[in-house]
């Protein structure tokens, strides 16, 4: 069986696989549909909860941002792992005690305000779906490569699969769909690990692969060898940061306090029984998180090196045949700036942004790409960060099955968190905004009815979204985290932690922390991208790590205006202690 009949095979079983469980377990009420029922166990929440938040920036492009940024790209371990105990020990049980469905309802609710709840729900939406792009760019990814189709069109598939599942099953249907998504992609992730761990070092755990020597006689370590070989080609070594101490410590914070405030993670804590089992639920998510976020270092370092084995002085007419697959998709891309029919690694940049092909081809055969950088670099080679783990089974030759696998398991990454991601966009517009807000008449069957009218209209945006991204996957990601450090964080901390804080202070501070964090990122990263180097950056901080500004304007603003303005009725103060004391 060939390996193309192989993934057609993996991806059309596990398609089939979510869209039964999402007919099996059909939402036939609102609490079904927002929280699924509410009685979940705490190791399936687990699983869906780790699910839900390791999503294609996880699986896809993680792993390739450390490969290609080393030392720097530990921020995402750090800021995204330890995001989540901060979650699980000062969010979750609370929220859960507190009984509602939503986060704005939990805002809507304890700041007495319908103001607040429209608040909140605009900050959910541009988290939502900032984050939304990069899942469906990552399902695009996949489908180009695997499946044979262009981006685009891949894109659209998965905006498909995704009505399906999350617009018929609601959140009962995505907990159990997520499940098997977890499944999926943990074992596509460990499979191909323990196999190139083996290749390398002769170890095949990766995790401690990652600290054994390279089989090769050398005698040296992993990170050694990639040390030498990349200063060799004129970069600096792998073990070393270009970023700065405030960059590294902002981008880690944003993106562990971004973790604290997504809208998409803390609604799965509703779906327990009760508060000790969100705490439950959050610990057994943390142990499935764990394995694959202890193994994408090393994933990373492997996949560099056997990319620069591979590619590196290589002839372009011998070019292995994974090289081929992902330049005829656009994703790899080699300009031969000496005329010597070799394809050289080096530092700089072989064309101005994403290489823009034509439909011709060059002396050597290879794409012509009309939009060069300057020849002031050794670079000839350009690759997207995003396809390292997905290529990862190609270059180290496994077997086709594996191969099979991994594109199955990227699938199950990204659509498991587009999912949760549209039924809060969904769960916001028809319950926040519709039955809390605007019609407090409406019918349950009509609430369903907007919900999934809502989640419809949210995947064709998404979709959008994920044909023209603002950026590599987890870049992307990484955005939306910073935007819910800066809006929705704070309102919720403080609304649980000070019976002080009033709806005016929480308005207050979540519309300076959002407005202040969107349009630093927006600048930088959409209207003058140009400018986005280290000496424009306010305090030095990347946009990446401005999140982190945006909470302390949030905090700052919203106490100073709490402090001179009405204090919050007494029915509130007691609702803290109800949500606080332990049990009652």
């Amino acid at each position: 069986m060939t390996t193309q009949t192989l993934i057609y095979l993996f991806v059309g079983l596990s398609f089939a696989l979510y869209i039964g469980i999402a007919i099996a377990s059909r939402a036939s009420s609102t609490k079904e549909f927002y929280v699924a029922g509410g009685g979940v166990n705490p190791v399936v929440n687990g699983m869906a909860t780790a699910a839900d938040w390791m999503s294609a920036a996880s699986f896809i492009s993680m792993a390739g941002i450390i490969a290609f940024s080393g030392y720097d790209g530990s921020v995402y371990l750090m800021g995204w792992t330890g995001g989540y105990v901060m979650l699980a020990l000062l969010l979750a049980p609370y929220l859960k005690k507190f009984g509602q469905y939503t986060v704005p309802d939990f805002i809507g609710t304890r700041y007495y305000s319908k103001a607040a709840r429209v608040v909140a729900v605009i900050c959910l939406i541009f988290i939502s779906f900032t984050y939304i792009a990069g899942q469906m760019r990552g399902v695009g990814i996949v489908f180009s490569r695997f499946l044979d189709v262009p981006i685009n069109l891949g894109v659209i598939i998965g905006m498909g699969i995704v009505f399906v599942y999350a617009v018929l099953g609601g959140m009962k249907g995505i907990t159990y769909t997520q499940v098997a998504q977890y499944c999926v992609l943990i074992f596509a992730y460990m499979v191909p690990a323990f196999f190139i761990s083996f290749l390398v070092t002769g170890n095949p755990v990766p995790q401690l692969g990652l600290g054994s020597t390279v089989n090769d006689g050398s005698g040296l370590y992993v990170l050694q060898k990639l040390d030498l070989v990349l200063q060799d080609m004129g970069f600096g070594a792998y073990t070393d940061g270009s970023k700065s101490m405030i960059d590294v410590f902002c981008i880690t914070a944003a993106l562990m306090v971004g973790t604290a405030g997504l809208p998409h993670v803390i609604v799965r804590f509703f779906t327990v029984p009760k508060a000790s089992d969100a705490r439950k639920s959050a610990g057994w998510a943390l142990v499935f998180i764990a394995l694959l976020y202890t193994t994408a270092p090393a994933v990373g370092a492997f996949a560099r090196l056997n990319f620069i084995d591979s590619v590196n002085n290589v002839e372009y007419a011998q070019a292995p045949e994974w090289f081929k697959n992902w330049e005829s998709n656009d994703l790899i891309a080699w300009r031969d700036k000496n005329g010597d029919g070799r394809m050289q690694l080096g530092k700089g940049d072989p064309f101005e942004g994403a290489p823009d092909f034509a439909a011709d081809t060059g002396a050597n055969g290879e794409r012509i790409v009309s939009n060069a950088a300057a020849d002031d670099n050794s670079n000839e080679v350009y690759v997207d960060r995003d396809i390292m783990v997905l290529a990862n089974p190609e270059i180290a030759n496994l077997p086709g099955w594996v191969i099979a696998l991994v594109a199955a398991g990227g699938l199950a990454a990204a659509l498991s968190t587009a999912a949760g991601l549209l039924l809060v966009i969904s769960s916001s517009i028809s319950h926040d905004l519709l039955k809390q807000t605007f019609r407090p008449e409406i019918t349950e069957k009509g609430e369903l009815l907007a919900a999934r009218l809502a989640a419809t209209a949210a995947i064709f945006v998404a979709g959008y979204l994920g044909i023209y991204p603002p950026g590599w996957v987890a870049q992307v990601v990484a955005f939306a985290f910073g935007l819910a450090a800066a809006s929705l964080f704070p309102a919720i901390f403080m609304g649980i932690f000070s019976k002080r804080m009033n709806r005016e202070g929480a308005i207050a501070g979540m519309v300076t922390g959002l407005s202040f964090t969107f349009l630093y990122i927006g600048w930088f990263k959409l209207w003058s991208p140009e400018s986005n180097v280290e000496a424009n950056w306010l305090f030095g901080i990347s946009p990446e790590g401005i999140g982190v500004i945006g909470m302390v304007l949030n905090f700052t603003v919203a106490i100073a205006v709490a402090k001179y303005t009405k204090a919050p009725p007494k029915e509130i103060g007691w609702l803290v202690d109800k949500i606080r004391v332990p049990r009652g």
